[in-house]
Protein backbone atom coordinates (compact mmCIF):
# COMPACT_ATOMS: atom_id res chain seq x y z
CA UNK A 1 0.00 0.00 0.00
CA UNK A 2 2.85 2.26 0.38
CA UNK A 3 4.72 1.28 -2.89
CA UNK A 4 1.09 1.99 -4.17
CA UNK A 5 0.26 5.72 -2.52
CA UNK A 6 3.83 6.65 -3.25
CA UNK A 7 3.36 5.83 -6.83
CA UNK A 8 -0.08 7.37 -6.74
CA UNK A 9 0.96 10.40 -5.39
CA UNK A 10 3.74 11.41 -8.39
CA UNK A 11 0.49 11.58 -10.61
CA UNK A 12 -0.89 14.67 -9.31
CA UNK A 13 -4.09 14.81 -11.50
CA UNK A 14 -4.69 11.18 -10.14
CA UNK A 15 -3.91 12.09 -6.79
CA UNK A 16 -6.50 15.09 -6.34
CA UNK A 17 -9.34 13.04 -8.37
CA UNK A 18 -8.74 10.55 -5.25
CA UNK A 19 -8.84 13.42 -2.69
CA UNK A 20 -12.15 14.74 -4.19
CA UNK A 21 -13.58 11.78 -4.10
CA UNK A 22 -12.75 11.09 -0.76
CA UNK A 23 -14.08 14.19 1.00
CA UNK A 24 -17.33 13.92 -1.10
CA UNK A 25 -17.99 10.24 0.55
CA UNK A 26 -17.29 12.26 3.80
CA UNK A 27 -20.03 14.46 2.99
CA UNK A 28 -22.26 12.24 1.86
CA UNK A 29 -21.61 10.20 4.97
CA UNK A 30 -22.22 12.93 7.15
CA UNK A 31 -25.12 14.67 5.35
CA UNK A 32 -27.47 14.58 8.14
CA UNK A 33 -24.81 16.54 10.62
CA UNK A 34 -23.81 19.24 7.78
CA UNK A 35 -27.21 20.25 6.12
CA UNK A 36 -28.55 23.78 7.44
CA UNK A 37 -31.98 21.96 7.08
CA UNK A 38 -34.55 19.00 6.13
CA UNK A 39 -33.70 19.01 2.49
CA UNK A 40 -37.84 18.39 1.58
CA UNK A 41 -38.98 21.24 3.55
CA UNK A 42 -40.71 23.56 1.50
CA UNK A 43 -41.16 27.60 2.13
CA UNK A 44 -43.29 29.12 -1.01
CA UNK A 45 -42.60 32.45 1.12
CA UNK A 46 -38.80 31.76 0.04
CA UNK A 47 -38.55 30.23 -3.23
CA UNK A 48 -36.09 31.34 -5.88
CA UNK A 49 -34.17 33.22 -3.49
CA UNK A 50 -30.54 33.76 -3.99
CA UNK A 51 -27.35 32.46 -2.59
CA UNK A 52 -26.76 34.20 0.95
CA UNK A 53 -30.53 34.79 1.32
CA UNK A 54 -31.28 34.33 5.27
CA UNK A 55 -34.73 33.48 6.10
CA UNK A 56 -37.00 34.80 8.78
CA UNK A 57 -36.15 31.87 11.02
CA UNK A 58 -32.26 32.66 10.88
CA UNK A 59 -31.59 30.16 8.31
CA UNK A 60 -28.44 30.75 5.99
CA UNK A 61 -28.95 29.62 2.62
CA UNK A 62 -25.68 29.61 1.23
CA UNK A 63 -26.67 28.45 -1.98
CA UNK A 64 -29.88 29.79 -2.31
CA UNK A 65 -33.48 28.20 -2.31
CA UNK A 66 -34.97 26.21 -5.17
CA UNK A 67 -38.94 26.91 -7.01
CA UNK A 68 -40.31 25.49 -3.77
CA UNK A 69 -38.44 27.08 -1.37
CA UNK A 70 -36.01 23.98 -0.42
CA UNK A 71 -32.05 24.46 0.79
CA UNK A 72 -30.69 24.05 -2.11
CA UNK A 73 -27.19 23.15 -0.16
CA UNK A 74 -29.26 20.59 1.75
CA UNK A 75 -30.30 18.70 -1.32
CA UNK A 76 -26.69 18.67 -3.60
CA UNK A 77 -25.46 17.48 -0.08
CA UNK A 78 -28.18 14.59 -0.08
CA UNK A 79 -27.70 14.13 -3.91
CA UNK A 80 -24.60 12.97 -3.28
CA UNK A 81 -25.28 10.31 -1.37
CA UNK A 82 -27.82 9.05 -3.60
CA UNK A 83 -25.38 9.21 -6.62
CA UNK A 84 -22.42 7.63 -4.49
CA UNK A 85 -24.84 4.66 -3.07
CA UNK A 86 -26.29 3.87 -7.11
CA UNK A 87 -22.98 3.75 -8.80
CA UNK A 88 -20.81 1.99 -5.79
CA UNK A 89 -23.64 -0.91 -6.02
CA UNK A 90 -24.18 -0.85 -9.01
CA UNK A 91 -19.85 -1.42 -9.31
CA UNK A 92 -20.44 -4.38 -7.08
CA UNK A 93 -22.99 -6.43 -8.56
CA UNK A 94 -22.03 -5.63 -11.73
CA UNK A 95 -18.61 -6.14 -11.39
CA UNK A 96 -19.37 -9.17 -9.28
CA UNK A 97 -21.36 -10.57 -12.68
CA UNK A 98 -18.74 -9.18 -15.56
CA UNK A 99 -15.93 -11.13 -13.23
CA UNK A 100 -17.17 -14.34 -12.93
CA UNK A 101 -18.61 -14.49 -16.25
CA UNK A 102 -15.34 -13.44 -17.93
CA UNK A 103 -13.00 -16.28 -15.83
CA UNK A 104 -15.58 -19.00 -16.82
CA UNK A 105 -15.68 -17.84 -20.29
CA UNK A 106 -12.26 -16.96 -21.15
CA UNK A 107 -10.62 -20.28 -19.03
CA UNK A 108 -13.40 -22.39 -20.16
CA UNK A 109 -13.45 -21.78 -23.67
CA UNK A 110 -15.28 -23.48 -26.45
CA UNK A 111 -18.78 -23.84 -26.82
CA UNK A 112 -18.92 -22.01 -23.28
CA UNK A 113 -16.82 -19.03 -24.42
CA UNK A 114 -18.96 -19.00 -27.56
CA UNK A 115 -22.53 -18.79 -26.03
CA UNK A 116 -21.03 -16.22 -22.76
CA UNK A 117 -20.06 -14.21 -25.39
CA UNK A 118 -22.73 -14.34 -27.95
CA UNK A 119 -25.02 -13.18 -24.72
CA UNK A 120 -22.30 -9.63 -24.35
CA UNK A 121 -22.78 -9.48 -28.45
CA UNK A 122 -26.70 -9.30 -28.04
CA UNK A 123 -26.46 -6.73 -25.28
CA UNK A 124 -24.15 -4.58 -27.10
CA UNK A 125 -26.20 -4.52 -29.62
CA UNK A 126 -28.70 -2.52 -27.35
CA UNK A 127 -27.70 0.96 -26.48
CA UNK A 128 -26.61 1.33 -22.89
CA UNK A 129 -29.43 4.29 -21.86
CA UNK A 130 -32.42 2.94 -24.22
CA UNK A 131 -31.82 -0.50 -22.36
CA UNK A 132 -31.66 1.26 -19.12
CA UNK A 133 -34.52 3.37 -20.06
CA UNK A 134 -36.96 0.26 -20.99
CA UNK A 135 -35.66 -1.89 -17.63
CA UNK A 136 -36.52 1.12 -15.29
CA UNK A 137 -40.25 1.99 -17.11
CA UNK A 138 -40.95 -2.19 -16.53
CA UNK A 139 -39.95 -1.78 -12.86
CA UNK A 140 -40.35 1.50 -11.76
CA UNK A 141 -38.74 4.00 -9.98
CA UNK A 142 -36.70 3.04 -7.09
CA UNK A 143 -32.93 3.39 -5.73
CA UNK A 144 -33.20 -0.62 -5.65
CA UNK A 145 -34.62 -0.72 -9.03
CA UNK A 146 -31.59 1.63 -10.46
CA UNK A 147 -28.97 -0.32 -9.26
CA UNK A 148 -30.32 -3.91 -10.52
CA UNK A 149 -30.74 -1.71 -13.93
CA UNK A 150 -27.03 -0.23 -13.83
CA UNK A 151 -25.44 -3.54 -13.00
CA UNK A 152 -27.22 -5.58 -15.27
CA UNK A 153 -26.44 -3.06 -18.65
CA UNK A 154 -22.80 -2.76 -17.18
CA UNK A 155 -21.62 -6.17 -16.47
CA UNK A 156 -20.36 -6.67 -20.16
CA UNK A 157 -17.60 -3.82 -19.74
CA UNK A 158 -16.03 -6.15 -16.70
CA UNK A 159 -16.77 -9.36 -18.86
CA UNK A 160 -14.78 -8.18 -21.99
CA UNK A 161 -11.86 -7.10 -20.21
CA UNK A 162 -11.41 -10.07 -17.37
CA UNK A 163 -12.28 -12.66 -20.23
CA UNK A 164 -8.85 -11.15 -22.22
CA UNK A 165 -7.32 -10.79 -19.72
CA UNK A 166 -7.68 -14.57 -18.88
CA UNK A 167 -6.49 -15.61 -22.34
CA UNK A 168 -3.27 -14.09 -21.73
CA UNK A 169 -2.47 -15.82 -18.75
CA UNK A 170 -4.03 -18.84 -18.72
CA UNK A 171 -1.34 -20.29 -21.03
CA UNK A 172 1.86 -19.51 -19.17
CA UNK A 173 3.86 -21.92 -17.47
CA UNK A 174 2.73 -22.08 -13.87
CA UNK A 175 -0.53 -22.77 -14.89
CA UNK A 176 0.33 -25.64 -17.26
CA UNK A 177 2.61 -26.50 -14.14
CA UNK A 178 -0.27 -26.77 -11.87
CA UNK A 179 -2.50 -28.80 -13.94
CA UNK A 180 0.08 -31.08 -14.52
CA UNK A 181 0.18 -31.21 -11.05
CA UNK A 182 -3.39 -32.31 -10.50
CA UNK A 183 -4.48 -28.67 -8.94
CA UNK A 184 -8.39 -28.29 -8.95
CA UNK A 185 -9.58 -26.25 -11.82
CA UNK A 186 -11.94 -23.83 -8.91
CA UNK A 187 -7.95 -23.14 -6.79
CA UNK A 188 -6.54 -22.64 -10.41
CA UNK A 189 -8.94 -20.13 -11.51
CA UNK A 190 -9.57 -18.10 -8.21
CA UNK A 191 -6.23 -18.33 -6.68
CA UNK A 192 -3.74 -18.19 -9.58
CA UNK A 193 -5.37 -16.62 -12.45
CA UNK A 194 -7.78 -14.28 -10.53
CA UNK A 195 -4.97 -11.68 -8.45
CA UNK A 196 -2.67 -11.63 -11.64
CA UNK A 197 -5.64 -10.36 -13.95
CA UNK A 198 -7.61 -8.46 -10.62
CA UNK A 199 -5.24 -5.02 -12.06
CA UNK A 200 -7.08 -4.10 -15.06
CA UNK A 201 -10.43 -5.38 -13.41
CA UNK A 202 -10.07 -2.41 -11.02
CA UNK A 203 -9.27 0.28 -13.11
CA UNK A 204 -12.69 -0.68 -15.18
CA UNK A 205 -14.54 -0.09 -11.86
CA UNK A 206 -13.14 3.07 -11.30
CA UNK A 207 -14.25 4.14 -14.90
CA UNK A 208 -17.76 2.48 -14.10
CA UNK A 209 -18.26 4.88 -11.04
CA UNK A 210 -18.16 8.61 -12.91
CA UNK A 211 -20.05 5.85 -16.05
CA UNK A 212 -23.30 5.21 -13.59
CA UNK A 213 -23.26 8.32 -11.92
CA UNK A 214 -23.94 10.53 -14.75
CA UNK A 215 -26.45 7.67 -16.00
CA UNK A 216 -28.00 7.47 -12.48
CA UNK A 217 -28.03 11.35 -13.43
CA UNK A 218 -29.47 10.84 -16.69
CA UNK A 219 -32.08 8.63 -15.68
CA UNK A 220 -33.13 10.59 -12.77
CA UNK A 221 -32.97 14.07 -14.95
CA UNK A 222 -35.89 12.33 -17.23
CA UNK A 223 -37.65 11.14 -14.48
CA UNK A 224 -37.48 7.09 -14.49
CA UNK A 225 -34.90 6.88 -12.01
CA UNK A 226 -35.19 7.61 -8.31
CA UNK A 227 -38.67 8.57 -6.86
CA UNK A 228 -38.89 12.51 -6.87
CA UNK A 229 -39.24 12.35 -3.27
CA UNK A 230 -35.42 11.88 -2.78
CA UNK A 231 -33.34 14.52 -3.83
CA UNK A 232 -30.80 13.87 -6.84
CA UNK A 233 -28.61 15.69 -9.24
CA UNK A 234 -30.23 14.45 -12.67
CA UNK A 235 -33.64 15.72 -11.01
CA UNK A 236 -32.60 19.23 -9.84
CA UNK A 237 -30.99 19.36 -13.46
CA UNK A 238 -34.68 19.33 -14.37
CA UNK A 239 -36.16 21.56 -12.01
CA UNK A 240 -33.94 23.74 -12.87
CA UNK A 241 -33.11 23.94 -16.28
CA UNK A 242 -36.91 25.79 -16.27
CA UNK A 243 -35.41 28.72 -14.34
CA UNK A 244 -31.55 28.97 -15.53
CA UNK A 245 -32.44 32.83 -16.69
CA UNK A 246 -34.20 34.10 -13.39
CA UNK A 247 -32.76 30.57 -10.43
CA UNK A 248 -29.51 29.45 -12.10
CA UNK A 249 -28.64 28.49 -9.11
CA UNK A 250 -31.00 25.60 -8.97
CA UNK A 251 -29.35 23.64 -11.63
CA UNK A 252 -25.58 25.18 -11.92
CA UNK A 253 -24.51 23.42 -8.33
CA UNK A 254 -25.74 20.00 -8.76
CA UNK A 255 -24.22 19.96 -12.74
CA UNK A 256 -21.11 21.51 -11.14
CA UNK A 257 -20.94 18.69 -8.79
CA UNK A 258 -21.59 16.26 -11.28
CA UNK A 259 -19.06 17.44 -13.41
CA UNK A 260 -16.36 17.39 -10.68
CA UNK A 261 -16.96 13.65 -9.71
CA UNK A 262 -17.14 12.39 -12.85
CA UNK A 263 -14.10 14.02 -13.60
CA UNK A 264 -12.21 13.07 -10.19
CA UNK A 265 -13.59 9.58 -11.11
CA UNK A 266 -11.85 9.37 -14.34
CA UNK A 267 -8.91 11.17 -13.29
CA UNK A 268 -8.32 8.32 -10.49
CA UNK A 269 -8.81 6.09 -12.89
CA UNK A 270 -6.40 7.09 -15.52
CA UNK A 271 -3.68 7.56 -12.79
CA UNK A 272 -4.68 3.57 -11.62
CA UNK A 273 -4.17 2.15 -14.82
CA UNK A 274 -0.80 3.76 -14.73
CA UNK A 275 0.09 2.83 -11.22
CA UNK A 276 -1.29 -0.81 -11.57
CA UNK A 277 0.70 -1.36 -14.77
CA UNK A 278 3.29 -4.38 -14.14
CA UNK A 279 5.68 -2.51 -16.99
Amino acid sequence: MKTFFRKLSKRKTAFAGLIFLVLTLIVAILAPLLVPMDPSTQNIAGRLMPPGWVSDEGIKHLLGTDQLGRDVLSRVIYGSRISIMVAVGAVFIGGAIGLIVGLVSGYAGGWVDSVLMRLVDMQLAFPFLLLALTMVTILGPSIMNVVLVLSVTSWISYAKVVRSSVLSVKYLEFIEASKAAGTKQFFILFRQILPNIISPFIVVASFQVATLIIAESSLSFLGLGVPTSEPTWGAMLADGREYMTDAWWIAIYPGVMLMLVAMSANLFGDGLRDVLDPR
